[in-house]
């Protein structure tokens, strides 16, 4: 029996029409952080904002119609849609598969959202190729989904810093069973739940719940519960985690960082970009630093990678390596050769 393979077919992005620049970041600060800091240190020249119109779930399916277009994908053809968008969606306990798939008219396929914060998409894609060998009724999976979480950003909360790069928008990505082109090689997955809950939406769950007098606080809380417990061990794990997350996802695909042609990474402080490529032995060339667009959660990698493609820095015979985080916390990698 010859060995499956899976393939992207495509991606599809959606970024809403309203922009906050670094100045008005920074004014957000009220002052604490200048525009050239905003600029120069978070790596942030302007984010994306949602419209009236750009719900989570929404913006998950105008993502997958770009994506359906793109591709040239019939909607028909998908068998399961992993909804890799947020929690923080038009209504609570919807499931946002389900909207996604009758909004573009998958009436085919099923659905199911997953979740692991800003490593969804790397998590996801796993779980696709997983579900696409192992099952034979399998053969098409879109990975899909919007982000706002930015809506919960407190400015004057100095913690928070590494979040006031939080942008809105949503992605798509389709995978196929035995496509023959750009593979997926391998991934790798690490998790550590000492800190699950050092960072968060403090108010409005089970925990802390609304009540008349948090209410607004509520809605600005997302916020690093336990600052000094979670930057502590980050510091001891997070770069070694990353890079044997893409390390192990190379070896899976018998390559070594020698192979890398590119790094689809999400938006991070640009000393830490910087500092990935150089260990990687990488050039800035070889990445685009999403300082235009702000840090749109899970959405990161499909966006850098459709990126790379108009730009011509993916083509024919690349290797791309997808990198991501999410708070939980959670590293991811995975190994695409393109073409």
């Amino acid at each position: 029996m010859a060995e499956v393979n899976v393939g992207i077919v495509g991606v599809g992005t959606y970024l809403p029409d309203r922009i906050m620049t670094a100045k008005e970041i920074s004014e957000a600060t009220k002052g604490v952080w200048t525009e050239d800091a905003v600029i120069q240190k978070l790596g942030i020249k302007k984010k994306f904002l949602p419209g009236p119109d750009d719900g989570t779930q929404e913006m998950g399916v105008k993502a997958s119609l770009n994506c359906l277009k793109n591709t040239g994908v019939d909607a028909k053809d998908i068998d399961v849609i992993l909804c890799m968008g947020e929690e923080w969606k038009e209504y609570p306990l919807t499931t946002s598969a389900c909207y996604i798939q009758d909004a573009i008219g998958a009436t085919n396929a099923w659905g199911i959202d997953v979740q692991n914060r800003c490593c969804t998409c790397v998590s996801a894609m796993k779980i696709a190729k997983d579900m696409l060998v192992a099952d034979d009724s399998i053969n098409t999976i879109m990975v899909c989904g919007g982000y706002r979480n930015g809506d919960f950003v407190d400015y004057t909360d100095k913690n928070m810093s590494m979040m006031y790069n939080l942008s809105a928008g949503g992605a798509a990505i389709i995978l196929r069973k035995n496509y023959g082109k750009n593979l997926l090689l391998g991934s790798k997955i690490i998790s550590d739940g000492s800190i699950a809950r050092t960072a968060g939406v403090e108010i409005g769950g089970i925990a802390h719940p609304f009540t008349p007098d948090n209410i607004e606080e509520g809605y600005k809380s997302l916020r690093l519960i336990d600052p000094v417990r979670m930057k502590n061990r980050l510091n001891e794990v997070s770069v070694p985690n990353w890079y044997k997350c893409i390390d192990d996802s190379l070896a899976q695909a018998g390559m070594t960082r020698a192979d890398l042609d590119y790094l689809s990474i999400l938006h991070m402080k640009r000393s830490g970009h910087l500092g990935m490529l150089k260990d990687l032995g990488l050039t800035e060339d070889q990445a685009i630093y999403l300082e235009d667009y702000g840090h749109v959660g899970q959405c990161d990698q499909i966006l850098s990678l459709e990126l790379a493609l108009k730009q011509g820095k993916v083509k024919d015979g690349s290797v791309v390596s997808m990198v991501a985080a999410g708070i939980g916390y959670v590293w991811s990698a995975n190994i695409i050769k393109w073409g």
